[in-house]
Parts: structure tokens; sequence; C-alpha cells
């Protein structure tokens, strides 16, 4: 298997109210939370909706070479009807960014973990629920960026 191309990756948790964005380093380190943008659920099919507009601005902004879109898979490893709206998103994101790969990754638990986290460095309540989205973000990117070291390692 190649070395995976050197550059910076979006990893994106999609929401019914928000979008958490995270941003991993030219490496393929660390990731970071970048921003948790408004979702449009208003926008018509044929039109690209304002978060994806947005994801596409973040995605030239930073130069990202892929974006990684947290899939809500059961506990059971089934797929219910959040992943297939899931699906559709990253469907319609891949068409909006061209050439920029989107892959999907399994994100059981993301956001529990993220808000034990944010709970553990004190952040609750109004300020949890204004960065949990980027922290689950970053925890989507953090474990894809992780195993696709174990592969490559």
């Amino acid at each position: 298997m190649s070395a995976p191309t050197r550059g910076r990756r979006l990893g994106v948790d999609v929401g019914k109210v928000r979008v958490g964005v995270a941003m991993s380093d030219p490496d393929g380190i660390l990731a970071t939370p970048l921003v948790t943008v408004p979702r449009d659920m208003g926008a018509a099919p044929d039109a690209v909706p304002g978060d994806i507009a947005e994801l596409v601005r973040l995605v030239g902004e930073h130069e990202a070479v892929q974006i990684v879109v947290g899939l809500p898979v059961r506990l059971n490893g089934r797929e219910g009807d959040a992943a297939i709206d899931i699906r559709a998103y990253a469907d319609r994101l891949a068409r909006a960014v061209g050439p920029v790969p989107v892959v999907l990754t399994d994100e059981r638990m993301s956001t529990v973990v993220a808000s034990r986290r944010l709970a553990e460095r004190g952040v609750r309540g109004k300020r949890q629920r204004a960065v949990v989205d980027q922290a689950a973000a970053v925890e989507i990117l953090q474990s894809w960026l992780d195993a696709q070291r174990r592969r490559t390692g």
C-alpha cells in the first residue's frame, strides 16, 4: 500500500442542527477543532445548502486533500435512518467539492466521548453545546488518522 497523500484532512460531524468541523495537520498526525457551521436544512434539492457551501470554502481555504465524514452506525453495527441521511449528505458534499475525496468512517460514540472529555475539562452546559460538534469532529478525524497510520505503519 502506498503512503497516504500529504495534506490537511477535514473531519465532519453532521448533526440535525449543526455541523462540527475539525482539521488535521498536513502530516495527518493531529486533529484540532476548526468551526461549527449551522446546518442548512431549507435548501432546494438542486441548490447547494449553505453548510455544504461553507465546507467547500473551508476545503479551498485550508487546501484540504480529503474530507472524513462520520457515519452513525448503531452499536450492533447496522445502519439506520441516520446513516442513510449521512450517506446522502456525503454524496451531496462529494458532488460539491469535486475532485476532493469524501470518505465515511464509523463514528460510534464520538459525541459521547467528546462530551465526556469536555466535561472532564470543566466545559459544561451551554459552553459544551457550543463546541461539542467540533469536539466530535476531532474524535472522528483523530480515530480515522490513527487507523490510517496503523494500516500504513
